[in-house]
């Protein structure tokens, strides 16, 4: 089971963890990680953008590649797009496995490659002006690590 979402509207990660456990009697780790926007550095707001359709297309296919790699039993995966503030909530990965560590690291992955691989763009506002995000090296080397 795998359920992929990309919104405006909030999520309640409570809400997206209790789905991740009716996964079935053989549940027993659920590894999840929720994004918020930080306020660092005077940022203000950050607007997301994506492609639509092919973004979808692209985790999904990350999706398939963390289940060829885990034996996992649930992946549901929220990114949240639009006009954010600092403290809300902008990422939730969530997976359910029989077995913890299988959690943690498909959770890393999928995170890992949402950070650097999904076609979303964003734009960080400050009071001194706007600019969109470049890729960090930081993630890129985070990423060579499941290759």
């Amino acid at each position: 089971m795998s359920e992929i979402r990309v919104q405006q509207a909030d999520f309640d990660p409570g809400e997206e963890i209790a789905k991740l456990g009716d996964a079935g009697g053989s549940t027993g780790a659920i590894a999840t990680f929720t994004g918020l926007v930080r306020g660092d550095g005077g940022l203000t707001a950050m607007t997301l953008d994506h492609y639509s359709g092919m973004c979808e297309s692209e985790i999904a296919a990350h999706i398939i590649e963390a289940k060829r790699r885990w034996p996992l039993l649930a992946v549901r995966i929220v990114h949240r797009v639009g006009r954010l503030t600092p403290g809300e909530r902008i990422v939730f990965v969530g997976v359910a496995s029989s077995h913890r560590q299988a959690a943690f690291e498909a959770c890393e992955f999928l995170m890992d490659y949402l950070k650097t691989r999904a076609p979303f763009w964003k734009l960080e506002e400050r009071a001194s002006g706007s600019n969109w995000v470049e890729a960090r090296s930081e993630d890129d080397a985070s990423v060579k690590r499941w290759q």
